[in-house]
């Protein structure tokens, strides 16, 4: 719905808050002379406020602006009215308006998280594929220091450290936030004397989340035990995000030693530097690896304890199994955290004599015949050897499925393989890209943990198979 409607917007320059909006700029070097500015624009009183500022200002600095709006496709009977008052509000600025639209439904669905946080990620990847489109150096968001109050509070509730304490940064990378030393109550009554209208989202009046809630019944309380609760809680964040880029540095320095290897999903630290660390940088060390890589994002500050735990306390070979599919696993000399799929292997044929390539998993398996055995019977893991006469060929390589079994070697009866792997403590994501060998419909060899006793060698063995797995190239 349309709040303060009236026939045109009046040029009348309230100084107080564009000032203001000014010096955060120049304070913290938001803007350069001549840039060009995405500016994300809702239809709600702060956006509306941030691109009137930017474009009452933009001579100043030589600005050119661009706004998008972006559909998150949730509330199809409001949506239509806001595009349209968006559209209205740039034309009568001159700014260029454009449109993104997410499927924040199905995104959280595909992603196992909740609405909001989805909406949020979907939301700045439009912003960023807007600002590439208009060729935009920086993207302007209306964040303001309620927001920030707001922000600081509800981590402090969930448990954050000194960095999410820090809030809502003023600028991140190409993010801007020029609003975020205003109060609400000056832009809401800057849009009343400058008789400008704007859209209220309903979903902001709704209780259902946690922000709105805690913004609508637990702030008034707040503001009745200290009036100036916004400027207290701001000026401690500005102490705090002063302190965290100072430690920055020092976290910069360090992470650039410690990384082995980094992909889009998976980042590997040397171990030995972090098990001495001291934990106040582990942590940020941590963190920061974590933030920049983007399949790893959503790891709270409790998983971190728990990584840290790992690390100083942990086997090799132990790991911890974090939201979204993250894993961290402690190995003898690497940190791994990664949220890549685990392995998987395809079924194949084993010719006798010859050798089969389980791409899945990076092995291959030799497989030949003996008329006696002359070099050992193997260690049972890497290499065995057995009974083929008891057996039929060729021989069959698949992964495991729902309700194999076998007799493991020297165990004296049958056990499931599910057993068989909890009882090892074979971690539950590298299952399925352990090959079984068989014969038939029977296991002979779990491939790299057990062979099957029913095909142990006996004195009446006349024809030898030997089999082993090694790690191959493909």
């Amino acid at each position: 719905m349309l709040v303060n409607e009236r026939a045109g917007m009046r040029i009348v320059l309230n100084k107080d808050l564009v000032n203001q909006a000014s010096n955060t700029i120049r304070k913290h070097s938001m803007l350069k002379v001549s840039e060009t500015v995405l500016v994300g624009l809702s239809g709600g009183p702060d956006s509306v406020c941030l691109l009137t500022v930017l474009h009452r200002i933009k001579d100043v600095f030589n600005l050119k602006l661009h706004a998008v709006y972006v559909d998150h496709n949730l509330r199809p009977e409001e949506t239509p009215e806001e595009i349209a008052f968006c559209r209205e509000l740039c034309e009568k600025l001159n700014v260029d308006f454009r449109v993104k639209s997410v499927d924040v439904s199905g995104y959280a669905k595909e992603h196992r998280m909740n609405k909001q946080e989805a909406a949020r990620d979907l939301r700045y990847e439009a912003f960023r594929h807007g600002a590439l489109e208009a060729g935009a150096g920086k993207i302007a968001l209306a964040h303001n220091a309620d927001d920030q109050t707001e922000t600081i509070f509800m981590r402090l509730l969930r448990g954050a450290g000194p960095a999410g304490l820090a809030g809502i940064p003023p600028k991140r990378g190409a993010i801007i936030r020029p609003l975020i030393e205003t109060e609400r109550k000056d832009i809401e009554d800057f849009l009343e004397r400058e008789g400008i209208s704007y859209v209220v989202d309903s979903s902001n009046l709704q209780t259902d989340y946690f922000r709105n809630r805690f913004r609508m019944m637990i702030m008034p309380e707040l503001k009745k035990l200290n009036p100036g609760l916004i400027h207290s809680v701001n000026k401690t964040a500005s102490i705090l995000q002063e302190e965290e880029r100072y430690l920055d540095i020092i976290v910069t320095k360090t992470l650039m030693k410690m990384i082995s290897r980094k992909t889009g999903r998976r980042i590997e630290l040397f171990l030995s530097p972090m098990e001495a660390m001291d934990i106040v940088i582990l942590r940020r060390v941590l963190r920061r690896a974590i933030d920049e890589t983007e399949g790893l994002r959503g790891i709270g500050f409790v998983h971190i304890e728990d990584i840290i735990h790992l690390i100083k306390e942990g086997r090799a070979g132990d790991r911890l199994y974090l939201p979204r599919g993250i894993r961290a696993i402690k190995d003898y000399s690497l940190m791994v955290i990664t949220s890549e799929e685990p392995l998987m292997i395809d079924s194949c044929e084993l010719q006798v004599p010859g050798e089969a390539a389980i791409v899945g998993a990076g092995l291959v398996i030799r497989a030949s015949f003996e008329e006696e055995e002359t070099e050992g019977f193997g260690d049972g893991k890497t290499a065995v050897v057995l009974d083929a006469d008891r057996m039929s060929f060729p021989l069959k390589i698949r992964p495991r499925k729902p309700g194999d079994w076998f007799f493991p070697y020297g165990f004296g009866k049958r056990k499931k393989l599910q057993d068989f792997f909890v009882d090892g403590k074979v971690p539950r994501d590298e299952r399925d890209s352990v090959p079984l060998v068989l014969s038939g419909d029977d296991i002979i060899w779990v491939a790299g943990f057990r062979a099957d006793d029913r095909f142990r060698v006996t004195g009446n063995t006349k024809k030898f198979l030997r089999l082993g797995i090694v790690k191959g190239k493909f």
